[in-house]
């Protein structure tokens, strides 16, 4: 199990200019929904996008402190689209 906040700076590491926002699904600390916001997503498709933050969390999906992980991912510009739609 680990923390939102945890499951945040994991991510933050990888990707530091990266906007997260980290919801516990579940309540019990192992069931995320995650969205992340990030320059480094510029020009790569939606799965490179996922890969750059599953290697952020790997090592706490792996001995499964992270059991599921939604993810959502934007570059700023499309962040910026939806949030104005």
């Amino acid at each position: 199990m680990v923390s939102p906040n945890q499951v945040e700076t994991m991510i933050r590491e990888a990707l530091p200019d990266a906007q997260v926002q980290v919801q516990d699904l579940t309540g019990g600390g192992d069931h995320y929904q995650v969205t992340v916001v990030s320059s480094q997503f510029e020009g790569k498709g939606l799965v490179q996008q996922h890969q750059l933050v599953y290697a952020a969390v790997r090592q706490a999906m792996s001995t499964e402190a992270i059991h599921a992980l939604a993810l959502k991912t934007y570059t700023p510009q499309a962040w910026e689209t939806l949030k104005s739609a």
